[in-house]
């Protein structure tokens, strides 16, 4: 296979088909459109340094080497991340099946009912564990989702301080993040020993953890008892699996919980990705951050998915939003999940109790060789004292494969998990040079500590325990849904592109996916390797001089961007630089950002053609001048479009003492083309899952790293394990945020190469340009740039059919379903439009078939306009229809079923059918139900 091949591979039109779109959208080359396309100045005619293109086999081998420097030792450091067994029907069929990981979103829940139930099931498991009333469908990791219960105690307290008290025993980690977070809210955070302290007289929250990161299992109650009293919230970070033994924190009043679910099956890839969870008591659910999965019902009145409650929160509030996270680590929470619903709550406990008496025999070994163990409860963690020989003990257990935690000069932690065996604990009794005779131990937990409801009682958890039925679910759950896998996914803004399998292959190796994400340097080299290699092809792709791979997701890029650029005017005196210039078409989440940064958002308005207002832009600089940190932009615009006055922004904001923030959502239309760290810009966030092939996973995982020009450099994010830079705080739990799928974009620029890159950017933008013409006579295309031609997505506007005819863009989404197309962005970022974004991984043929589904669905409108077809009875109104409905014996409507069915074009054979009518979501916002229904709920 020549190195080309590969890109042939991604690139969905061949040479052929290039020249009949190029025909049709009117240019004689790829070069000549992104000539005429992209305005000049910001035009770069290089080849990026970049190795040349290997072939896929060639790239195997080259990360089997790389992998082959790791050292996947016996990991008992704790602290968070455990070993775990991931049960294979899971691994196969979920993790490495292209029906999960290359799913989008489920904003469009007709077509995702299948995530949509693994997503309840993970919310169930979660409410049920820590005893809270609802829990959202995932956070990031167990520290971001610690910094999100920190802000949502500031909102509901009623205290009016600005002090957020976290017990000493808490995850380093998460108090890195925690400081990180709290500083630009103008939050105190205070670390107080909680075991021998007194807590503040005035505080607002209080963060503990459970067990704690010592292994100890404390009473928590006269602390709850005692923060309430002054109007403080309880947030306690809570080990799920302890929790299957250990009493619920609902038990004792707590008010959220927060925490990982990474020991529930999912490897701990370096430090990620892993599905991070938040639950809250009753009276908070309505502030949960994040996505909420709930019960409403469809057209039908059969009961439904959907998600919840403020979904999409940042793109409505903007900077009144109480969060920026707008995404999520699906494919993970849905491992976690079925590793519940696999093994049941009978399971969960013997996996519990086995892990717990391994840290009873480990210590009583330790006891019994004369090293002393730190009394009191634990779960899984044992602290020993080895007074001024504990990195001895540490060295020890590494020459025999084992690392252990290094607290102190005199303690060694030692945590077990689900992988410890006798045979490691003898290592470590060896390491601590001893020799025990160790017969069984039972100890039972106190009473007062001890688990005392039950949990997981829902059939679901009880059901699917042999293998076959658990396959057997996988697959009902996996066919409800519509993924990459069974067509196009013309999403705007979200770059559903290919997810090739030789990308995705490396991720299950032990070499990537067992390590410690604080394993010591030596047996971590080869990851090292890799990233250090990732980021330097990252920084000539953009142009800029370093790049932080740390983000595990986008939002969480854009505020390491923006704490970078305030770090950076704090560090030259310059602190009352704190407004950042937003343009109104912004994704919503650069303005909750900001807010996040310590930053006021001042929105600059756009033009008719939808291009950032440069007289506005001028006017808005000229007021707050003194005051102006930075511009966050996207380019090419959220509109589709290369705007040509972008290099005059960035000089403008500049002269002005200001930073230029380029948001790289729309980078899959500038690579190899246009560098922004060479055009203007001084930082930008770039999506992994986008551009660079990290599928999305039905809305996670991500990455979202953060690159920047030389002067920012010393301001990316700091290590969370405790080596804080000044001036850049953690982002996230792990030094280098969800490593475990860097594999993946590494791949993908191994084997395109300079040229593949490219190509494969001139072919999505050709795509989009083809789609704009095709379809342009039918529904207007909204915005476009220089001689017509938008970048590499187009906005149609239904606008004026909806007002003329009543359809709505709801309607057409979902009529889209019965024609076998998932919908594109609707009504983002202009309300009553559709953003379509082809890629460039679809060849012709079903670009073909989706502007002819988009034609014919034109026709219909028509039909409805002329009266037809009843306005609210027509096959849009009723659209999406199910096999049940066309099947059913009465048939009321004015069309046939056949049209309902089988619009033109659809191939009987291969047809996807949705499990649900359209979903009524108001219904479910106003009868509130995120946790699994009882089976009655679907009689009939």
């Amino acid at each position: 296979m020549t190195a080309e091949q590969f890109a042939d591979r991604h690139i969905g039109p061949g040479p052929d088909d290039e020249r009949r779109m190029l025909d049709v959208v009117g240019h004689g080359s790829i070069d000549e459109l992104m000539d005429a396309a992209i305005p000049e100045v910001i035009r770069w005619h290089g080849t990026l340094d970049l190795p040349a293109p290997a072939t896929e086999r060639e790239a195997i081998a080259e990360l089997r080497a790389v992998a082959a420097r790791n050292t996947v030792a016996v990991s008992m450091i704790g602290l968070g991340y455990h070993g775990t067994h991931t049960p294979a029907v899971i691994r196969r069929n979920v993790l490495e099946n292209p029906a999960w990981y290359t799913a989008y979103t489920p904003y469009q829940p007709e077509i995702s009912q299948g995530r949509l139930e693994a997503l309840l099931n993970f919310q169930t498991m979660v409410t049920d564990l820590t005893g809270l009333a609802t829990a959202n469908a995932s956070m990031l990791d167990e520290a971001t989702a610690a910094a999100e219960a920190m802000t949502l105690a500031r909102r509901a307290s009623k205290s009016r301080s600005t002090v957020y008290v976290v017990d000493a025993d808490a995850l380093p980690q998460t108090v890195a993040v925690l400081a990180g977070r709290a500083e630009p809210l103008g939050i105190e955070v205070r670390v107080v020993d909680l075991a021998v302290e007194e807590l503040p007289a005035e505080f607002f929250g209080l963060h503990l953890q459970y067990p704690g990161a010592s292994g100890a299992v404390r009473d928590h109650a006269p602390l709850v008892d005692a923060a309430h009293a002054v109007g403080a919230l309880v947030t306690v970070a809570a080990d799920l699996l302890a929790l299957t033994v250990l009493r619920a924190p609902g038990r004792i009043g707590v008010d959220i919980a927060a925490g990982t679910t990474q020991r529930f099956g999912v490897p701990m890839g370096f430090g990620g990705p892993h599905a991070g969870y938040l639950a809250v008591r009753a009276g908070l659910e309505r502030m949960l951050p994040g996505r909420l999965v709930g019960v409403s019902r469809d057209a039908a009145g059969e009961p439904a998915y959907r998600l919840a409650l403020q979904t999409r929160e940042q793109h409505i509030r903007r900077e009144k939003a109480t969060s920026n996270i707008c995404t999520a680590q699906v494919l993970l929470a849905v491992m976690a999940g079925m590793y519940a619903v696999y093994h049941g709550p009978d399971g969960l406990r013997r996996i519990a109790d086995r892990t717990r008496s391994m840290a009873l025999w480990l210590a009583a070994g330790l006891r019994a060789g004369g090293v002393e163990v730190v009394d009191g409860v634990f779960f899984d963690t044992v602290t020993a004292v080895v007074p001024g020989g504990a990195a001895r003990v540490v060295a020890a257990a590494r020459e025999r494969g084992v690392n252990l935690r290094l607290v102190d000069a005199d303690r060694v932690g030692v945590s077990c998990d689900e992988t410890t065996t006798g045979a490691h604990l003898a290592l470590v009794w060896e390491a601590f040079g001893v020799d025990p005779v160790v017969g069984d131990v039972e100890e039972a937990l106190p009473a007062g500590l001890a688990r005392d409801t039950d949990f997981l009682t829902h059939p679901v958890f009880r059901s699917h325990h042999s293998e076959t039925a658990m396959l057997r679910y996988l697959r009902r759950l996996a066919d409800f849904d519509y993924a990459l896998d069974r067509g196009m996914i013309p999403l705007g803004s979200c770059t559903m592109k290919l997810n090739a399998t030789t990308e995705m292959e490396p991720v299950t190796w032990p070499e990537f996916a067992h390590l410690h994400p604080f394993a010591p340097d030596e047996q971590t080299a080869g990851y090292r390797e890799l990233i250090g290699q990732l980021e330097g092809w990252l920084a000539e792709v953009t142009g800029y001089d370093a790049v932080s791979v740390q983000p595990n997701a986008g939002s969480q890029g854009e505020l390491a961007g923006l704490l970078a650029i305030r770090a950076y005017h704090r560090d030259r005196g310059d602190t009352h630089r704190d407004v950042c210039l937003i343009p109104s078409s912004a994704h919503g989440t650069n303005a909750a950002s900001a807010v996040m940064a310590g930053m006021r958002v001042v929105v600059v308005a756009c033009d008719a053609d939808g291009n950032v207002d440069l007289v506005d832009l001028d006017a808005k600089i000229d007021k707050h001048r003194g005051a102006l940190a930075a511009i966050m932009v996207t380019y090419p615009s959220t509109h589709g479009v290369y705007e040509t006055g972008i290099a005059s922004l960035c000089a403008k904001v500049h002269d002005a003492g200001g930073q230029v923030y380029v948001d790289g959502a729309n980078l899959n239309a500038l690579v190899g083309f246009a560098k922004p760290g060479r055009f203007g810009a001084d930082v930008s966030h770039l999506n992994l899952h986008k551009t660079f092939c990290i599928p999305h996973g039905g809305g996670g995982p991500g990455v979202g790293p953060v690159a920047v020009r030389s002067h920012l450099a010393a301001y990316l994010p700091g290590d969370p394990s405790g080596a804080r830079v000044q001036g850049a705080p953690a982002i996230s739990a792990a030094r280098y945020g969800s490593a475990g799928i860097l594999p993946i974009p590494w791949a993908y620029l191994r084997m395109m190469g300079a040229a593949g890159l490219a190509r494969a950017t001139g072919v999505a933008v050709l795509a989009a340009n083809y789609v704009a013409v095709r379809l342009r006579e039918h529904f207007p295309v909204l915005y476009a740039g220089n001689k017509g031609l938008v970048a590499h997505e187009c906005i149609l506007d239904l606008r004026p059919l909806s007002k003329a005819t009543g359809v709505s863009v709801d309607d057409v989404a979902k009529r889209l379903i019965d024609y076998g197309f998932h919908a594109p962005t609707m009504s983002f970022p202009v309300a009553g439009t559709l953003m379509v974004e082809p890629t460039e991984s679809e060849d012709l043929a079903e670009l073909d078939r989706f502007c002819d589904a988009m034609i014919a669905i034109r026709a219909e409108i028509d039909q409805v306009a002329s009266g037809q077809w009843p306005a609210g009875d027509n096959p849009l109104a009723n659209a999406p229809h199910t096999a049940a409905m066309v099947s059913a014996d009465e048939w009321p409507h004015p069309y046939p079923r056949s049209v309902g069915a089988y619009p033109g074009g659809v191939d009987r054979a291969g047809k996807y059918w949705p499990p649900v009518r359209r979903v009524d979501g108001a219904y479910g916002d106003r009868n509130l139900m995120c946790s699994c229904p009882a089976p009655e709920a679907f009689e009939g």
